[in-house]
């Protein structure tokens, strides 16, 4: 509905955007971005209606902001860092997300991102990250802080095997994920708590789950159990449910990165 390219210190606040055919309000290359006070409002069964999508921008501020839409809440992709979001409200949606990165073996770079002090209701994920097989880059520094989940899915991912069709290409590169933190996590769940697909050659590092409290909505029903794959990390406090499959310490080996890896 409302794009910003190549802008520096901007502010929204105070509107109200309704029904959108697709993206609410994206902003590329911009820099000094503050959103606040305002209310986006689509359906949950809207196709491809991101609340607020972030490219390529840096120093953004986003809160005291409600969402519920037909596609994620908040969509960081690659080129961002020092993103700060709080006191946000998200429902329905697919949660707040960080990717799809590495698509057709992209570069991606992402780093500092504070998710804080959020409300979600009734939305497909909770916080996540998501990229291509096939990718490079990094995405570094993320704390996810102080989130509350009622009726999530899936409330914490990491999906390094995304695929938005039937089928994708096996592909070894990926992009490397370290330093993601999971701070004071509460509510309920309708699928699966925690959900660490992780790349083969490229592990996941530095993972950290702390006051991590997370309850079925319904016990017993069609539940699964937490999922880790290549996940490497420490548990600060115990868990609800305990999350055994997340490694100790880090991966024994990490690929060797070219000069095209690194961001």
């Amino acid at each position: 509905a409302l794009r910003f390219y190549g802008s520096y210190n901007v502010t929204v606040t105070g509107i109200t955007i309704q029904n959108s055919p697709q993206c609410h309000l994206k902003f590329d290359n911009c820099e000094a971005v503050q959103i606040f006070n305002m209310t986006i409002n689509s359906p949950g069964s809207s196709l491809n209606t991101d609340g607020i999508h972030l490219q390529n921008s840096r120093d953004v501020m986003i809160h005291h902001t409600n969402m519920s839409c037909g596609d994620d809440c908040i969509s960081i992709q690659t080129g961002c860092s020092n993103i700060n979001i709080h006191s946000v409200e998200c429902g329905p949606g697919h949660g707040i997300s960080i990717g799809g990165l590495g698509r057709d073996n992209t570069k991606a770079c992402v780093s500092n991102i504070t998710v804080r002090d959020v409300n979600m209701h009734n939305t497909m994920t909770g916080v996540r990250i998501k990229t291509w097989q096939g990718g490079s880059g990094s995405v570094q520094s993320i704390r996810f802080s102080n989130i509350r989940v009622s009726e999530v899915q899936t409330p914490i991912v990491i999906d390094q095997f995304y695929c938005d069709r039937s089928s994708c290409k096996n592909q070894t590169s990926a992009v490397a994920l370290s330093g993601i933190a999971y701070e004071n996590m509460k509510g309920t769940y309708t699928v699966k708590p925690v959900h660490f697909a992780c790349s083969d050659t490229s592990p996941c590092s530095d993972i950290s789950l702390t006051k991590i409290e997370l309850e079925p909505l319904q016990e017993h029903y069609h539940i699964y159990e937490p999922f880790c794959w290549q996940a490497f990390g420490e548990l600060y406090t115990p868990t609800v449910p305990p999350i055994v499959c997340l490694q100790n310490g880090k991966p024994t080996s990490k690929p060797i990165l070219s000069d095209d890896d690194l961001c």
